[in-house]
C-alpha cells in the first residue's frame, strides 16, 4: 500500500511466449495513451509489474505511482485512506492527505479493485467523473488529475450482473483492457522463468544449482502452476536451497513440488 517509486519496467519481464509478447506490446501502446487501464489476470500473473511498467513509460513517469490493495482495508477505513480526512471527522481522525490526492498528476494503481465495497464504488465513481475529491469531514474541494490503472483476478462483467460491481464504474475503469494469460497456457515461459530465478537465487543465497536437467525441466513444465509465476518462483527458490549439485535433478523437483 502507498507511494512507491516503480521498481519494474516492461523490459524486466521474462517472456518468450507469443501471448506474453503480445501483452507487452499492448502495454507499451497503452502507456503512450493517458487513459485508464484495467489489467485482468489470475493471481500471480504479474499484474502489478505491468502496472508499474505502463507508468514508467507514460507521460506521468516522473510523478508518483501510488498502489492500493483494495482488499486490505474494511469499508470503514477505505474512504479515509483514499480520500483523506480532517481532524475530528471521526474518532481518532487527523488532518491527512488521501492516496488519491497523493497520486495527483501521477498514477493510482487499484489492485484487487473487485473487492471495493459496493457502497463505496459510487463515491469513487463520482471522484473519477468530477476529477475532484473532498476529504472526509472537510468542505474544501481539491482538483485532481490522476491516471487509474486497476487490476482484478475476477470477472467484473459477471459481478455487475450479480450486483456486486457498479456497471458505470466498470466502464470508467475498463477503457483500455489488458488480459494476462495464466502460466499453464504459455508453458514455453516456464523454462525461461525457472532458469532465470534459479540463477537469481544462486547469486542471492550463494547456492550451487545453476541449471536443470532435461528430465527435471520436463517434470516442472508439466506442473499446473495454479499460483502462476508467484508459485513458480516459490518452488524454484525451494529447489535452489535444497539441491545438492549444479544440475537440478528430477528428485529435487519432485521434493519441491
Amino acid at each position: 500500500l502507498g507511494v512507491r517509486s516503480t521498481r519494474y519496467t516492461l523490459d524486466d519481464l521474462v517472456v518468450s511466449s507469443p501471448q506474453m509478447q503480445d501483452a507487452v506490446t499492448l502495454a507499451r501502446q497503452m502507456a503512450a495513451k493517458d487513459i485508464n487501464v484495467l489489467i485482468q489476470g489470475e493471481t500471480g500473473t504479474g499484474k502489478e509489474i505491468f502496472a508499474q511498467g505502463i507508468h514508467a513509460l507514460s507521460s506521468r513517469r516522473n510523478e508518483k505511482f501510488v498502489a492500493v490493495n483494495c482488499a486490505a482495508f474494511p469499508e470503514t477505513l477505505i474512504e479515509g485512506m483514499l480520500f483523506g480526512s480532517v481532524k475530528g471527522a471521526f474518532t481518532g481522525s487527523v488532518d491527512k492527505m488521501g492516496l488519491i490526492e497523493t497520486a495527483n498528476h501521477g498514477t493510482l494503481f487499484l489492485d484487487e479493485v473487485s473487492e471495493l465495497p459496493v457502497s463505496f464504488q459510487g463515491k469513487l465513481l463520482r471522484v473519477l467523473q468530477e476529477r475532484e475529491v473532498r476529504r472526509v469531514g472537510g468542505k474544501k474541494v481539491i482538483k485532481i488529475d490522476v491516471r487509474i490503472i486497476a487490476a482484478t483476478n475476477k470477472n467484473l462483467k459477471q459481478m455487475t450482473l450479480e450486483g456486486l460491481f457498479r456497471e458505470d464504474l466498470l466502464y470508467r475503469l475498463d477503457v483500455l483492457n489488458l488480459p494476462l494469460p495464466p502460466l499453464r497456457k504459455r508453458r514455453e515461459d516456464i523454462r525461461l522463468l525457472a532458469e532465470h530465478y534459479l540463477i537469481e537465487y544462486k547469486e542471492q543465497f550463494e547456492t550451487c544449482a545453476d541449471h536443470f536437467t532435461e528430465e527435471a525441466m520436463a517434470l516442472l513444465g508439466s506442473y499446473p502452476f495454479m499460483g502462476n509465476i508467484r508459485e513458480l518462483r516459490n518452488i524454484v527458490e525451494r529447489i535452489s536451497v535444497t539441491a545438492q549439485d549444479r544440475a537440478v535433478q528430477v528428485l529435487d523437483v519432485e521434493e519441491s513440488l
